[in-house]
C-alpha cells in the first residue's frame, strides 16, 4: 500500500510504540490538506487536544486561527501537527525517546507527503528538531533555507498567550508568512541536497533579511 496521509494517521490512532499511548484520550494525527503550502508543528497535545483527537483547539489554538485570519488564511488551508501525537502527562516536556519515536515514525513521513513550501515550527521543541542549538529569542520570525523549502522559528502561541511581549512579537512574525510563501513559490529558493531528517547544525541564513 502507498503511504500516505491516512495512512500514517491510521498509524498514529493505533499507535504503541512509547509510553505516551498509555495516559492519551486520543491521539492526535494533525489535519490540514496534503497540498498545504505552510505545515505549523507545535509541541504536543494538551488537554482540549486529547479529548478532541485534533491539534490546536484550545486558547492556543484559537490565537492561532485569530493570527491566521489575520494574514487572509484559513485553518483548512495550512497543515497543523505536533511533533509528538498523544499529550504527555501533566503537560509535561516530551522525553527524547517520545520525540525520536513520534518524529521517525510519523512527523517526518507527513513532511515528506506533504512538502510544504515553508515549515513554521511553534515553540522550541519543534524548533530544536532543524535547529538544535538555537536560541528562539535569538532566530525567531528569520527563515532559514532547508533542503527546498524554509523553516521559520515562532515562538509558541501558549506562551505568547502568557507574556504580551511575545504576543507582539508572535503577531509581527505572522505578518512576514505570506512574503516567506510568495519568495518560495516566485523561485528565490534553490534546492539543496539537505535532508529534513538529519537537518544541519549551522543553517544557512538568506541573505534576501
Amino acid at each position: 500500500m502507498a503511504d500516505s496521509l491516512e495512512v500514517v494517521a491510521a498509524e498514529v490512532l493505533a499507535c504503541s510504540q512509547c509510553p505516551l499511548h498509555s495516559g492519551r484520550t486520543n491521539s492526535v494525527p494533525g489535519e490540514g490538506p496534503s497540498n498545504a503550502k505552510i505545515m505549523f508543528i507545535g509541541e504536543g497535545p494538551g488537554f482540549h487536544e486529547d479529548q478532541s483527537g485534533r491539534p490546536f483547539v484550545g486558547a492556543s489554538g484559537n490565537f492561532l486561527s485569530e493570527m491566521l485570519d489575520m494574514i487572509n488564511l484559513n485553518r483548512s488551508e495550512v497543515f497543523i501537527a505536533n511533533v509528538v501525537k498523544c499529550r504527555p502527562p501533566g503537560n509535561r516536556d516530551p522525553e527524547p525517546v517520545e520525540i525520536e519515536t513520534c518524529t521517525t515514525s510519523y512527523l517526518y513521513r507527513q513532511i515528506e507527503l506533504i512538502d510544504p513550501r515553508v515549515i513554521v515550527t511553534l515553540g522550541r521543541f519543534s524548533m530544536a528538531l532543524w535547529f538544535p542549538s538555537a536560541r528562539i529569542s535569538r532566530i525567531h520570525g528569520q527563515p532559514k533555507k532547508v533542503g527546498s523549502r524554509l523553516i521559520v522559528p515562532f515562538f509558541h502561541p501558549a506562551a505568547a498567550l502568557h507574556q504580551r511581549s511575545l504576543r507582539d512579537t508572535l503577531i509581527e512574525d505572522f505578518t512576514k508568512l505570506p512574503g516567506f510563501v510568495a519568495q518560495v513559490e516566485a523561485g528565490l529558493q534553490n534546492a539543496s541536497d539537505v535532508n529534513d531528517e538529519t537537518p544541519p547544525e549551522e543553517p544557512q541564513q538568506l541573505s534576501l533579511f
